[in-house]
């Protein structure tokens, strides 16, 4: 029999899943929940929290079952500007607007890869700041400011 050996690297990674969907699902739990057709505002994130608890369960399972590779380098240019990208896009949003927020924030998370040139970056992010556009401006119909009132001086302000 073969002892009991678990791969650290899923073993972590399953851990985090199922504590993170723990956390979320007790915090849905103080909202209202609802039912399957009238859902209240704690149905979706207890659904999220049920589906991150399973996927990491099946993390769990694999890690048991099978050795992995061992760690390698941590890719610290694509954490660096991958991750703070959406934060960038919460905090200039209102500001900004959507359409330069959009640009900037994929012009800075295209720049994770080594191998980006700046015009195919360029490119890249208006490409995706176009199809965003047209998604949620005419395709769904949002409401939202196409460009802030950061970008128009003088435009709030009360003369008196």
């Amino acid at each position: 029999m073969k002892p009991f050996a678990i791969d650290r690297a899923n073993g972590l990674c399953a851990a985090l899943f199922i504590g993170f969907g723990a956390w979320f699902a007790l915090q849905s739990l103080g909202l209202e929940i609802g039912t399957a057709l009238r859902m209240g505002p704690g149905y979706f994130p207890l659904v999220l929290a049920i589906v991150l608890i399973l996927l990491g369960a099946v993390i769990l399972v694999q890690a048991v079952r099978v050795e992995g590779e061992a760690i390698g380098h941590i890719a610290w240019r694509g954490m660096l500007l991958i991750l703070p990208a959406p934060i960038f896009f919460g905090l200039t949003v209102r500001g900004l607007g959507f359409i330069p927020s959009i640009f900037l924030t994929a012009l800075i998370a295209s720049f994770a890869s080594r191998r980006m040139k700046p015009l195919t970056a360029l490119v890249l992010s208006a490409g995706l700041t176009l199809f965003a556009f047209l998604v949620f401006s005419y395709a769904l119909g949002l409401p939202f400011r196409r460009f802030g009132p950061w970008l128009a001086p003088g435009v709030g302000i009360v003369r008196r």
